[in-house]
This record gives C-alpha cells, sequence and structure tokens, in this order.
C-alpha cells in the first residue's frame, strides 16, 4: 500500500444521456463502488468517492467505500478535488490520483504507473495517453490529442488534428488507418495531482486556452506548469457515457473481464 497515493473518484447524479449513472447496476454492483473497487486494486492509502448527491453517498457507505460530500456548485472537477483534500487535511506534498466515476475497467496497472512517474519525475500533475491509428479519430473534436516532448513532458492538448501533418490528411479517408511514420496521441482522462498543484489550479482561474478548447489541463500549461504525459502500460476502457457503453461494460463484466 502507498502511504502517498489517493485516489478521489467524481460522482455526480445528473447526466443527459445516461440519468443516475453512478447507480446503474453492473454484475450486482452500482457503477460508482465497481470503480472505486477497480482502484482498490491499485493498494492507495484511500479510495473516496467525491459527490454531492446523497443517493450515490448512500450506497457507497452500504458498499464499504468511503465518502466525502462536497458543495454543488463547482465549476470544474479539480476544484471538487481540491475540496476533498482540504477536508481530509491532506498535505501539499500528497499524491492525488483522479479515476471517474464512470470508469469501472479502470485497471490498477496504469494508476501505479502514474503514481510511479509521478514519483520518478518529480512532477505536480501527471496523466496518460495512447496511441491513435485512425484518421477518423484524429481529425474528431470529441478524441483530444496530446503532443509531447522526448521528456514525456506536455507541448499541448486540442480537440484539433495536432500535430497537423500537412498534405496527409487531404489525401486520405476518415476511416483509413494512418502511414505508420505518423505518431498520434489520444489523451486518456486519468490525472495525478500534488495537492499543491490543485491549490495552484484553482488560484489560478479560468485560462483563455481553457475556455476556447474546454481543456481544464490546458489552464496549467497556460501558466507554464509542466505535465507529465506517459504512454498508458495497458488498454484504459473508455468511460460509460450512453446507454449502449453500459451495455458493454456489463457484457464485458458478464464474460468474467474482471
Amino acid at each position: 500500500m502507498s502511504s502517498d497515493l489517493r485516489i478521489v473518484i467524481p460522482a455526480r447524479y445528473n447526466s443527459q444521456r445516461l440519468p443516475g449513472k453512478p447507480l446503474a447496476d453492473i454484475g450486482g454492483l452500482p457503477m460508482v463502488v465497481r470503480t472505486a473497487r477497480s482502484a482498490a486494486l491499485s493498494n492507495p492509502a484511500e479510495v473516496v468517492v467525491a459527490t454531492d448527491d446523497e443517493r450515490i453517498a448512500d450506497v457507497a457507505r452500504q458498499h464499504g467505500v468511503m465518502v466525502e460530500m462536497t458543495a454543488t456548485d463547482h465549476p470544474s472537477g479539480t476544484d471538487r478535488l481540491l475540496e476533498v483534500a482540504q477536508n481530509r487535511q491532506w498535505s501539499d506534498d500528497t499524491l492525488v490520483i483522479n479515476v471517474q466515476g464512470d470508469e469501472p475497467l479502470i485497471p490498477a496497472a496504469v494508476i501505479n504507473q502514474l503514481a510511479a512517474g509521478m514519483a520518478d519525475s518529480g512532477s505536480e500533475v501527471g496523466t496518460l495517453c495512447e496511441p491513435i491509428d485512425q484518421v477518423d479519430d484524429v481529425i474528431n473534436p470529441n478524441v483530444v490529442k496530446v503532443v509531447r516532448n522526448s521528456r514525456s513532458q506536455a507541448l499541448y492538448f486540442s480537440r484539433a488534428p495536432i500535430p497537423f501533418a500537412r498534405g496527409v490528411f487531404d489525401s486520405v479517408d476518415g476511416d483509413t488507418r494512418l502511414p505508420a511514420d505518423l505518431s498520434y496521441w489520444r489523451h486518456i482522462g486519468i490525472y495525478a495531482y500534488r495537492v499543491s498543484a490543485l491549490k495552484r489550479f484553482v488560484a489560478l482561474g479560468t485560462s483563455k486556452l481553457e475556455e476556447i478548447e474546454s481543456l481544464e489541463q490546458l489552464r496549467f500549461m497556460d501558466a507554464g506548469i509542466g505535465i507529465l504525459v506517459l504512454e498508458a502500460c495497458a488498454e484504459v476502457p473508455g468511460g460509460v457515457d450512453t446507454p449502449e457503453d453500459l451495455e458493454k461494460v456489463r457484457a464485458v463484466v458478464d464474460a468474467g473481464g474482471q
């Protein structure tokens, strides 16, 4: 067990496409509980569900999951993490990993990878990425791309196709695989922060780049705060956003996938 690592799982009841999503049944367990149990396999010091909804809190507690009730008016998920850290009096050096409540299949291996990477690099903020091989994904604004330098530090995150391969996108169809000599990376939405970085994030206020792209991580980059970006050591299944996603996850669990 890592005495330094805490995992926070933000969980909100309302979802436009899947109301009550955190409580959706997956193999006999509510989604938020299954996510907490998956995250706990990484052996952190604590796993805490952060919610503003008593229904979610009650269910989590019934299954032995720690809960922190948070305010309803946080402008971002990162603000919610800071409230948890402050309520639980975590030190500035404490490492907090944010696992979304709709990631019931999150592999423990990638949580441990990110925690180790943060320790080795001394970074304040870290996240993960994975290769993109389809042109459709590169040009899809819902797929966030990241460009890294040779030290695995982020240069920029964008919904646009970055880097832009001049001439390539004019000559291939969207469902075509990218040329082998082109490397594109999809950002995976799991974050690691030192508590000190959470405090800086909230104190900075919304940045212009963050507003333009609607990407929170650009607040750090706008302020010159580096972000470690590691290639995930295991496949990270997508989160549950739609009824179709929910059925896919249920099928994986029913088949013994987790």
